[in-house]
C-alpha cells in the first residue's frame, strides 16, 4: 500500500513538473502550430483530391442532387414574347427568320429569358445555344449564320458576373460580389445552386420542345459558363441528342480555386467532366478547346462597395490536359461519341458529329453558303433583364426559408419517438450518422497511434499548462493547452471542460488574463478561470485560422463532400481518445464550453461524439439557416467575407435545433449577449424555443437553458459556471 502511495503521489507531482506530461514524448516548440496544421490538412485535401479520381461512380440521379435540381419545373406551353410599346419583341427578321426577345416559365415567378430564332420554314433542328455568362444573347443572335441556319433556335441568358445587382438597398448594402455568387450564397444552404438553377432553365425549354408536334434532334450547345450548363444538361436529360462544349471541358480537380460559384458539394467524389460526358455516351458530344473565358477574379470593388466576393480564377486549360480528360471519357465510356475538336476543325467536322448525316450534310451546305456577315439590323440588349432575373432567382430561394423549415418538420420532428428514451437515442443515433455523413462529411476514424508529445508552457500559482499534440492522420494533428490543477490529489479524477475559441483565436487566447489583452475581451480567461476553480480545461485548436489559408480548405474539401468539420471532428475523436484514457479524467464527464466559431463547434462536435457529456453554445446560438441565406437580416452572411461559412443543404436537413435535438438527452446550454450582433434575440430564442420543447416532451427540461445577459459578444461565464457545477458536480 505505502508503494502505491508513493507512486501515485509521484505521478501527481510529475503532473505540475516543467517537463512532458507522463506518458506523453517531449514536444518541440513551434513558432506557428496553427500555420503547421493548415498545411497538413491542405496536404491530406489534395491527396484526397488526386486519389477521388480512382474510385468515381458516375450516377445521372447523384449529379441532379449535388447541382440541386430538386425543384419541380412549371409546365410550359408556349414561349412567351417579351416586350412592349418602346422595346417590342420582335428584334429583327430576315427572309429566312424572325428574331424575338422571349421568356418561359421555370418556377413560381421564375422564367428563363432569352432571344428565339424562328425559321420561317419547317426547322431542320432545334439548338438550345448558352452563351457565356458574361454574353448577352443579342450578341450571338447577330451573327447571320444562326438566322440562316434552318435551325430553331433559342439562346437563354445566364446570370452574369457582374455585380451590379448584388445589393440590399434596405441596409444601403452594395459589394462586389458576382451575381453568380450571389445566387449562389443564398442557395447553396438551401441545397439548391446557380447551376442547378440554370439547368433547369434549359430543361424547361426541353418540356417546350416535348409539347412541339414534330419531333426533331435537340442539340445543347454552350461557350464558357454556357458550356458547362449544355455538358450538366445533356447528362441529366437524355431528351438532349447531342451536346456541343465550347470553352469548358477540363479537367477539374482545380475546381477548388475557380469562382466559388462553381463549387460543388461531393462534385469529385462521383464526377469530373470526364465522368459528367459519360452520362452523354452514346449520344454525341463535341468539345471545343477554344474560347476558355479568363475571369482573373471577382470584379474590382468600387467605391462605397463592400469588398467581400470570394476569389477565385478561371484560366484556359492546356491541350494535353483536356486531351487527358476525353480520354478518360473514353475509357469510362468507349466508343466514337465524343469528339475533341480545336482551331482547324470546321463547320462540316463538328455538325457532321453532332447532328444525323440527313440533318448535318445539308445543314452544312447551307451554312457554307452563308456570305460572313452581321444581321442587317444589330439587336439591342434589353438592359433590364439581368436585375430581373436576379431578383427572380433571389426571391424564390428566400421563399425557400419557409419551405425548407416545413421539410425539416415533416423529415425531422414530427418521426421523433417522445414517448420512450431508448427509443429516441436509438432514432437520433441514425439521425446523428445522416448528418456526419451527409451535411458535415465524415473522413475515416484516426488511423495513426496517438503519438502524445506535451511541453510545460506556465503556470499560475493554481494551475499548470502543457501544450499537447496528438496525430490523427498522416499530415493531420490535433493541438491544444491543458490546464491542472495544482491541489489534485494523488489518484484524483476530475471532471474536464474542453473550451474552444472562436474565429482566427489561438489556445493561448482562453487564457488570457490581462483584462488589457485583446484576447481577454471576449474569452474572459474562462479556461484558466474554470481551472482555478478545479476543473481540468482542455483547449484544442480548431483550424479556422489564417483567413483565405483556411478558407481555402473549404473549397478544397467541399468538392469531396467534406467540411472543415470533416477534420475538425476527426481531430476531437482523437482528443476524447486521449483525454478518456488519462489518470486524471472520469471518462464520462468531458463537457464541451465554445464562444462564437467556437459555439459553431458547440453545435456541429458535440452533435455527433455522444462522449461529449454536455455543451455549451456561446456566443453562435441562432436562427442559423435564415442567418446564412437570409437577405432581411442585417448580420447575415450574404454581405460579408467569410465565404466558407455555407454549408451544402443544411437547410433541408439541420438548423440549430435539430442539431441540438442530437445532443439530447444531453444537458444543452445556450449563453446568449443582448448585444451580440451575431444575431437578434428574436431570432435566437425562435429557435431555441424548439429546444426547449423538445427538453420538455422528453421530461427533461431541467437539461437545457438560455442564459441573457446585457453584453456583447463575449463569454458571460455566470450561468454557464453554475450551469457546469450542476451538471458535472463540483469540480473538487
Amino acid at each position: 500500500m505505502h508503494r502505491l502511495l508513493v507512486t501515485l503521489a509521484l505521478a501527481a507531482a510529475s503532473l505540475h513538473a516543467q517537463g512532458p506530461l507522463p506518458g506523453t514524448q517531449p514536444l518541440e516548440p513551434n513558432a506557428d502550430f496553427s500555420a503547421t496544421m493548415v498545411a497538413g490538412v491542405d496536404k491530406m485535401a489534395l491527396r484526397l483530391i488526386e486519389e477521388s479520381k480512382s474510385h468515381r461512380k458516375p450516377d445521372r440521379d447523384k449529379l441532379k442532387a449535388i447541382l440541386g435540381v430538386v425543384d419541380e419545373r412549371l409546365p410550359i406551353k408556349a414561349l412567351e414574347l417579351s416586350g412592349s410599346t418602346t422595346a417590342p419583341a420582335l428584334l429583327a427578321e430576315t427572309d429566312t427568320a424572325r428574331i424575338f426577345r422571349v421568356r418561359w416559365p421555370v418556377f413560381n415567378a421564375v422564367h428563363g429569358e432569352g432571344v428565339y430564332i424562328q425559321p420561317k420554314e419547317k426547322a431542320v433542328a432545334r439548338v438550345i445555344y448558352l452563351p457565356d455568362a458574361d454574353t448577352d444573347p443579342e450578341r450571338l443572335a447577330n451573327d447571320a449564320m444562326l438566322a440562316y441556319s434552318g435551325c430553331e433556335i433559342i439562346i437563354p441568358a445566364l446570370i452574369s458576373r457582374g455585380s451590379e445587382f448584388s445589393t440590399n438597398a434596405k441596409y444601403g448594402v452594395k459589394t462586389n460580389i458576382p451575381h453568380r455568387e450571389w445566387i449562389y450564397r443564398q442557395s447553396y444552404e438551401l441545397g439548391r445552386h446557380i447551376i442547378g438553377y440554370e439547368v433547369q432553365k434549359t430543361l424547361a425549354l426541353m418540356d417546350w420542345f416535348d409539347t412541339q408536334p414534330d419531333k426533331l434532334p435537340v442539340l445543347a450547345a454552350g461557350l464558357g459558363e454556357g458550356g458547362l450548363i449544355a455538358l450538366c444538361s445533356g447528362a441529366i436529360d437524355t431528351r438532349i441528342t447531342s451536346v456541343y462544349v465550347w470553352g469548358h471541358f477540363a479537367p477539374r480537380e482545380n475546381v477548388w480555386a475557380q469562382p466559388i460559384y462553381r463549387n460543388v458539394f461531393g462534385l469529385l467524389r462521383d464526377f469530373g467532366d470526364a465522368e459528367v460526358a459519360s452520362l452523354i455516351a452514346p449520344r454525341h458530344l463535341v468539345v471545343q478547346n477554344l474560347g476558355f473565358p479568363k475571369v482573373q477574379g471577382p470584379p474590382a470593388g468600387k467605391e462605397g462597395e463592400r469588398k467581400v466576393a470570394a476569389p477565385g480564377e478561371i484560366t484556359p486549360p492546356t491541350l494535353d490536359a483536356v486531351k487527358a480528360e476525353v480520354a478518360r471519357a473514353q475509357a469510362i465510356a468507349p466508343g466514337d461519341w465524343i469528339k475533341l475538336c480545336g482551331e482547324n476543325d470546321g463547320t462540316k467536322e463538328i455538325v457532321g458529329h453532332l447532328l444525323p448525316a440527313d440533318v448535318a450534310v445539308p445543314l452544312v451546305k447551307r451554312i457554307q453558303s452563308i456570305t460572313p456577315q452581321k444581321n442587317e439590323q444589330r439587336m439591342p440588349v434589353d438592359p433590364t433583364r439581368q436585375e430581373r432575373m436576379v431578383r427572380e432567382l433571389e426571391a424564390f430561394t428566400q421563399r425557400l426559408l419557409v419551405t425548407t423549415e416545413m421539410e425539416r418538420n415533416e423529415q425531422f420532428w414530427k418521426k421523433l419517438p417522445l414517448k420512450s428514451m431508448p427509443e429516441y437515442e436509438a432514432h437520433t443515433a441514425k439521425e446523428r450518422d445522416r448528418f456526419w455523413n451527409d451535411v458535415i462529411g465524415r473522413l475515416p476514424d484516426p488511423n495513426l497511434p496517438v503519438n502524445a508529445r506535451s511541453r510545460f508552457v506556465r503556470e499560475t500559482d493554481k494551475v499548470t499548462i502543457h501544450e499537447v499534440t496528438l496525430d490523427v492522420w498522416q499530415d493531420v494533428f490535433a493541438w491544444g493547452w491543458l490546464a491542472l490543477p495544482k491541489d489534485m490529489k494523488p489518484g484524483e479524477k476530475r471532471p474536464v471542460v474542453v473550451c474552444q475559441h472562436g474565429l482566427e483565436g489561438l489556445p493561448e487566447h482562453v487564457f488570457e488574463p490581462d483584462p488589457k489583452a485583446q484576447a481577454y475581451g471576449p474569452y474572459k480567461a474562462f479556461a484558466l478561470r474554470l481551472a482555478e476553480q478545479g476543473y481540468i480545461t482542455f483547449a484544442p485548436h480548431n483550424l479556422y485560422r489564417g483567413k483565405d489559408a483556411f478558407r481555402t480548405l473549404q473549397r478544397k474539401l467541399n468538392p469531396l463532400g467534406l467540411t472543415l468539420y470533416s477534420v475538425i471532428n476527426g481531430q476531437h475523436q482523437r482528443i476524447l481518445e486521449w483525454l478518456k484514457a488519462q489518470p486524471f479524467t472520469p471518462p464520462d464527464k468531458i463537457a464541451f464550453y465554445g464562444l462564437s466559431y467556437g459555439g459553431k463547434s458547440a453545435m456541429r462536435t458535440p452533435a455527433v461524439l455522444p462522449d461529449y457529456c454536455l455543451s455549451i453554445c456561446s456566443g453562435d446560438f441562432n436562427e442559423w439557416v435564415r442567418k446564412c441565406v437570409s437577405i432581411d437580416m442585417p448580420m447575415s452572411y450574404i454581405h460579408v467575407h467569410e465565404y466558407e461559412i455555407w454549408e451544402w443543404n443544411m437547410g433541408r436537413t439541420f438548423n440549430y435545433a435539430e442539431m441540438a435535438a442530437l445532443i439530447a438527452p444531453r444537458p444543452f446550454m445556450v449563453e446568449r449577449g443582448h448585444n451580440d450582433g451575431v444575431g437578434i434575440d428574436e431570432w435566437v430564442n425562435y429557435e431555441f424555443a424548439k429546444v426547449r420543447r423538445l427538453y420538455n416532451k422528453l421530461l427533461i427540461g431541467d437539461r437545457t437553458t438560455i442564459e441573457h445577459f446585457d453584453g456583447p459578444h463575449t463569454i458571460n461565464g455566470v450561468g454557464t459556471f453554475e450551469f457546469l457545477k450542476e451538471k458535472l458536480g463540483p469540480p473538487r
